[in-house]
């Protein structure tokens, strides 16, 4: 094994850290909780402190490791390295973390936001394999993504590009988490497809959801699926509500960037086929006549390893740069 590379995704209550070897092929994976009052100092010192576990546990030497990718919740200054803020780590604050992991690691860091690194990981090993040009999209309890155009991640002028969770598709509609009214995440996130259900029975509406509710005190959007299943009106509302918001959203993305693939990602992807096809008949309803487009709408398939994954990705082209 001549070079390995590490992939590493922060999370909220847990680091994920994968070892891959030249090929991107994962050698071994591992995840350590995390504190949400964590210092940066201490988080450098885990992550270090697990990096080498690994090699060790693998017969890696220090030397064998080429470059380290972070993908992490928050907003950045990629080139400076900074992290601005994290919503799920309170003590990170304007914190030059790519320079404190360098100085710790001994070996070359690439920084990126957790969307963007997942996007990335999907377009080198999963279902964006063989396109220049893709959108990809998490459907979890909020909506992030990234967007590549020509064979790179965009950023934007300040590295907060591609918030796509936050595109306006109600004028005036739903308030959002962001302060926004009418975003994507408001109508189809997983958090907002079980509120929508929620609003509507505390408003009138009859469903078998009420059940869900007098059980256990809440609906999840597994809930509002395996209700459609059964053949609930409300549950069918609801979800055409959000496939209708994830085909708008896509079409918005079409005539901006034209990618050749647009894949979705996250938990709410567990809910399958019926929600992939519901998005891709509103999308065929709502497209242009103009001409025919030949975008796919398709399901990641990378999982839980995409942030990992493209984490590693990004640190092997850190070497192929230089």
């Amino acid at each position: 094994m001549s070079e390995t590379f590490i992939g590493t995704d922060i999370g909220g209550t847990n680091i994920k850290l994968g070892l891959f070897d030249s090929e991107l092929k994962l050698v071994c994976k591992t995840s350590v909780p995390v504190e949400a009052d964590i210092m940066p100092e201490a988080m450098v010192d885990l992550i270090g402190e697990t990096i080498e576990k690994m090699l060790a546990d693998n017969n890696l030497s220090k030397e064998e490791l080429r470059s380290i990718g972070v993908g992490s919740t928050g907003q950045f200054n990629l080139d400076d390295g900074f992290m601005i803020s994290n919503p799920n780590l309170t003590s990170f604050q304007n914190v030059p973390f790519g320079k404190i992991l360098v100085e710790r690691l001994g070996k070359p860091v690439v920084l990126e936001n957790d969307g963007n690194a997942a996007c990335w990981g999907e377009y080198a090993l999963g279902a964006g394999r063989g396109v220049e040009d893709m959108v990809f999209f998490t459907l979890g309890t909020g909506i992030g993504g990234g967007i590549i155009n020509q064979g790179k991640l965009v950023h934007g002028s300040n590295d907060s590009g591609a918030e796509l969770g936050h595109i306006i598709i109600y004028p005036d509609g739903r308030l959002c988490g962001c302060g926004q009214r009418g975003c994507v995440e408001a109508y189809a996130s997983a958090k907002s497809t079980a509120k929508r259900a929620t609003d509507a029975i505390e408003g009138g509406a009859e469903s078998s959801l009420k059940k869900a509710i007098e059980e256990k005190g809440k609906i999840t959007a597994k809930d509002v699926y395996e209700h459609l299943k059964a053949g609930d009106a409300l549950a069918k509302e609801i979800t055409d509500g959000t496939a209708k918001a994830l085909a708008m959203v896509c079409i918005n993305m079409l005539h901006i960037t034209e990618p050749k693939r647009i894949v979705f990602a996250g938990g709410m992807i567990a809910a399958g086929e019926v929600l992939l096809k519901r998005i891709k008949e509103y999308f065929d309803e709502q497209i242009w006549r103009l001409k025919k487009e030949t975008v796919e709408i398709c399901f990641a398939t990378l999982g839980e390893d995409a942030g990992i994954v493209g984490a590693a990705a990004l640190a092997r082209d850190v070497k192929e740069e230089d």
